[in-house]
């Protein structure tokens, strides 16, 4: 292809953003800069290119607002975002003609549906006469650049970050352009509002008053993280009573800020603070960034495990279908107070605490014997930070059928872990209301307590709060022969 209009510039670019929603750090961008001609930058919504995990409704929250943000950064360097509706390469390739454009930048992506579509872009628009480039910037490092000695993909988490570590640093990220030439003349947008992003009534008033998507949002939400909570990291990343988490995973998944700039953020904290446990803060903070590589690493070798169990042993594992209870999980109607706070703070603010995603996780699949992929899908619709690489690894990690896995007879108490995670009753009672006056000795396990103490505590078990729909200790022997059983299957 060779565009022949009058505003065709052998230098005009496209910058085709995707999930990387920045101007901080973006290797793409600054290509079409360094070009030197027009950059017209232009993002493609088409969800259905990325089936069966297409953006769930809490993402699509979000990609609204943070679609906003960056346009309104755009305006500031006398630019602004096109917004097209796929499908992605007939609509990219008509983009580029009404552009003028004569190379097309953008920053990679990992999901499986999206690495065999943009393979064919790639060749496609080549073969179109365009020059055509990506980058990886939303991770640390080259994907195949961390192999095992002889060869192959690593399945355990610490020979996996020893390899990482022993590469070369990532690389410091790169400044914002100052200034982005615009073309002649535009070409025509959509209304962000026509792509349909925001779910109807007033479920995202939660989301609201929790978040700021955008750029701005997460240079704010690491700033507070790295000088008021990184030093007492490693002592409070299990508590989900206190504010111990640097809760940026939302600003990772959309590319509001990259990998390497927290990286090189802590690193730096690291170095000056002077406050006894920044640094053992930070090792134990960058060490989750690793295990949000692994978890890229895991989804580029094995795609299959979005769907599928990694070991493949599982595929004979008994799992129970129950609408109803899976229905009490998702409401946080289960009777185990810090399952059902935890499940109530997702649906409120599209977040979880890690610790209680585990925990949510290991309830669904072992005391209810529920399939770990209905826990990922609800986890996806649910989630704003709903990001396929490591929604797979924590599920599969949690039901014992991924790599590195908890093993499947390792199952969590809710009570004791309610017990240990919250040992004051505060998360408890701030998403579960109705046992806000239950004393701390019983608010994990408010049905064991005595008559008088409920009476007084205003709870009313079976009518203001449930009972337990489960006996844990019931359930636990119930999933040990559910594994007897797969084991006996698999071997037939």
């Amino acid at each position: 292809m060779s565009p022949q209009t009058k505003n065709t510039n052998p230098n005009s670019s496209v910058v085709w953003f995707r999930q990387d929603l920045r101007l901080e750090d973006n290797p793409a961008l600054l290509a079409a800069v360094k070009r030197g001609g027009p950059v017209v930058p232009v993002f493609i919504w088409a969800p259905e290119e990325e089936a069966p995990w297409s953006p769930g409704s809490a993402s699509r929250w979000w990609l609204h607002q943070s679609l906003t943000s960056l346009n309104a950064e755009l305006k500031k360097l006398g630019s602004r975002l096109v917004i097209r509706r796929g499908p992605s390469l007939r609509t990219l390739q008509a983009f580029v003609r009404e552009a003028g454009a004569h190379a097309v930048f953008w920053n990679r992506r990992y999901e499986p549906a999206v690495v065999r579509r943009d393979a064919t872009l790639l060749e496609q628009l080549r073969g179109d006469g365009l020059t055509v480039e990506s980058f990886n910037v939303s991770l640390l490092f080259e994907p195949g650049d961390v192999r095992t000695k002889a060869g192959m993909p690593f399945q355990v988490f610490t020979p996996f970050w020893r390899a990482c570590l022993s590469l070369p640093e990532p690389s410091a990220p790169l400044s914002a352009p100052r200034r982005l030439p615009a073309p002649a003349k535009w070409p025509r947008s959509l209304p962000l509002s026509d792509l349909g992003l925001g779910p109807k009534g007033a479920w995202t008033s939660g989301l609201e008053r929790t978040w700021s998507p955008g750029g701005h949002g997460a240079a704010v939400q690491m700033t507070q993280f790295l000088g008021e909570r990184l030093s007492g990291y490693a002592q409070k990343r299990d508590r989900p009573d206190l504010a111990g988490t640097s809760r940026l995973s939302p600003h990772l998944h959309f590319g509001e800020i990259s990998p390497q700039q927290v990286w090189h953020a802590a690193r730096e904290r690291m170095r000056v603070s002077r406050k006894a446990g920044a640094a053992r803060g930070a090792e134990a903070y960058l060490r989750q960034l690793g295990w949000r590589e692994f978890a890229y690493h895991l989804l580029i070798h094995f795609p299959h495990s979005t769907d599928h169990p990694l070991r493949s042993e599982f595929v004979a594992f008994p799992w129970r279908k129950d609408k109803r209870v899976l229905g009490n999980w998702q409401r946080g109607q289960t009777g185990y107070p810090i399952v059902d706070a935890a499940m109530r703070e997702l649906w409120t603010t599209g977040w979880m605490h890690n610790r209680m995603r585990m925990i949510v996780a290991s309830f669904l699949v072992k005391d209810l014997l529920l399939p770990w992929r209905a826990g990922a899908k609800w986890f996806w619709d649910t989630l704003v930070d709903a990001d396929l690489a490591n929604n797979t690894l924590g599920w599969q990690w949690v039901a014992g059928c991924g790599a590195d896995a908890a093993p499947y007879f390792r199952i969590f108490n809710p009570v004791s872990q309610g017990e240990k995670c919250d040992p004051e009753g505060d998360y408890v009672r701030q998403w579960v209301p109705e046992l806000a006056r239950v004393p701390d000795g019983w608010i994990q396990r408010p049905w064991e307590a005595p008559r008088g103490v409920l009476r007084d505590a205003g709870v009313d078990m079976g009518r203001t709060y449930p009972r337990p729909i489960v006996d844990h200790g019931v359930a636990r022997q119930r999933a040990l022969r559910a594994l007897a059983t797969m084991k006996q299957r698999f071997k037939r």
